[in-house]
């Protein structure tokens, strides 16, 4: 049995300023990490960096579908894919789905954190996309090494 993590929120922006908002690292640095080494585009990878850690996730095996889906390998388990869904008042609904890893405690664990997380990153993505709140910014400090 494979877990999945996975989140949904709709986002009051047309699909396109979502997607930017996702692919684009200029946007992704204000709501979710603190650095990339570039823009989600397929087959190409990225290094992300977080504020909260000292390491950096290599972002790989990226499928980018313009305005649509962006999915990518950050877990050599998993695979996340983000899709994008136009609602007809012209806002978005975007659904996280994080999955691949076999069924067991610490498994069971990772699954709801992630999902978790995928929630946050999207609270965190519509606070500042409809509104240019970066919630992020300072919430996780406690977590960097002292």
């Amino acid at each position: 049995m494979k877990l999945e993590s996975k989140a949904v929120i709709q986002i009051q922006k047309p699909i396109k300023d979502v997607f930017q908002g996702i692919v684009n690292p200029e946007k992704m640095t204000k709501y979710f990490i603190s650095e990339s080494s570039g823009r989600l585009e397929s087959e190409k990878e990225v290094i992300w960096k977080f504020p909260e850690f000292e390491e950096e996730f290599l972002i790989k095996d990226i499928k980018v579908q313009n305005n649509s889906s962006i999915s990518f390998v950050w877990d050599p388990e998993t695979v996340v894919k983000i899709t994008l869904e136009k609602v007809p008042d012209n806002s978005t609904i975007v659904r996280v789905n994080e999955n691949g890893k076999e069924f067991s405690e610490e498994n069971l664990n990772w699954a709801l954190e992630n999902s978790g997380g995928w929630a946050n990153f999207l609270a965190c993505m519509k606070a500042y996309l409809e509104y240019g709140i970066q919630l992020r910014k300072g919430a996780y400090d406690f977590m960097r090494k002292k």
